[in-house]
């Protein structure tokens, strides 16, 4: 069977329809409570590269379940419509298109960063391992 719409074009018509961020205008909205970085890389990549420091690890696979309040799987976190979510993978196509998933299922306040990781990490910013995360996300649920 022969693919007729190729991810670039299912990426192209997400980045079309989505709320695209740079890397510096997330930068500037970082310490804002009411911005959640949602990183939807899978765990290889994350134990691999590190994450944006306050990231929400959300991998891709169980996004929609997350969100969706009648899932088994749901998170509340997602559920605060007070909060922009801004989401990023690798390079920025995982997460146009989950951004644009998350609008299909009716959530307004997302937006996803241009480049993804590979441009916050290009850019300088802060980088944190996997380890420092589970740990600074620890201490933030003790305190």
């Amino acid at each position: 069977m022969a693919i007729t719409r190729g991810f670039r074009v299912l990426v192209d018509e997400a980045m079309a329809q989505v709320t695209t961020l740079s890397v510096e205008q997330v930068r500037q909205q970082q310490a804002d409570p009411n911005v959640q970085i949602v990183d939807i890389r899978d765990p290889r990549e994350l134990e691999r590269d590190g994450t944006v420091p306050g990231a929400l690890l959300a991998p891709r696979g169980m996004l929609e379940f997350w969100v969706d309040p009648e899932s088994p799987y749901y998170k509340p976190v997602f559920g605060d419509e007070r909060k922009t979510f801004v989401l990023f993978c690798g390079a920025g196509w995982r997460s146009a298109l989950a951004t644009k998933t998350l609008m299909d299922m009716g959530m307004t306040n997302v937006a996803h960063i241009e480049g993804g990781f590979a441009a916050w990490k290009q850019s300088g910013s802060p980088v944190v391992s996997l380890e420092q995360h589970k740990a600074e996300s620890a201490s933030r649920k003790a305190g």
